[in-house]
């Protein structure tokens, strides 16, 4: 298992006191297994503290208006391809048979695309494969980086700390495409209905074989 992967999947999931107690345990993880460069491991080491000494309500409360209000920031990847139309439903098929191939038992109810169910599923991957995975939708977590930086958001951290994961360069065409859509507010409810207009965005290819 590649721990690190594992310690990003529960940072980006909804936070609670289990996360909490386990601060110490991932801190632990990520020194042990070493992948992330220096600046990336402070960025995370700094979620990390933060979300162990939050109030536990407090720190709910923004995840949920980060990652579930705002759409711009949302953590089901295929969101930021596809909106919600017909091909989306395809993908995630596709990518539920991917888990399944791996001999990865989902056992949440949470849909394929769920970038923290993504990240465990890639924890039980080869290095490898795991970095080659994580390259084809490294440009949206590329987008979603800069989304956060921009809101000084300390989740910005985990999101760099995935690009450096992947050891790879996301298109920049894809990039600028992704960030050149609405950046919605939640409580700007004209922004919020223009951000959910489907608009089409290519999938990858990024710099894995096959995005």
């Amino acid at each position: 298992m590649t721990k690190s992967f594992k310690v990003l999947s529960l940072l980006l999931s909804y936070p609670d006191q289990a996360l909490q107690a386990a601060a110490p345990e991932l801190t632990s993880a990520l020194d042990d297994e070493a992948l992330l460069p220096a600046r990336e491991r402070r960025a995370v080491g700094r979620l990390l503290d933060d979300l162990a000494s939050a109030d536990l309500y407090d720190a709910q409360a923004r995840y949920v208006q980060l990652f579930d209000r705002t759409r711009s920031l949302s953590l089901h990847l295929f969101e930021h391809v596809h909106g919600e139309g017909r091909e989306r439903g395809q993908a995630l098929v596709d990518l539920a048979q991917v888990y399944d191939d791996g001999g990865f038992d989902v056992v949440v109810a949470e849909l394929p695309d769920f970038l923290p169910l993504f990240l465990e599923y890639l924890s039980t991957r080869p290095l490898p494969e795991a970095r080659l995975l994580l390259a084809e939708p490294l440009h949206i977590l590329q987008a979603l980086h800069e989304r956060l930086r921009k809101r000084r958001s300390v989740y910005a951290g985990a999101l760099a700390a995935l690009v450096a994961l992947a050891q790879c360069e996301a298109s920049a065409t894809e990039v600028e495409a992704l960030l050149a859509q609405a950046d919605d507010e939640p409580d700007d409810l004209t922004a919020l209905d223009r951000a959910w207009e489907d608009a089409p965005v290519t999938f990858g290819p990024g710099c894995g074989n096959g995005g």
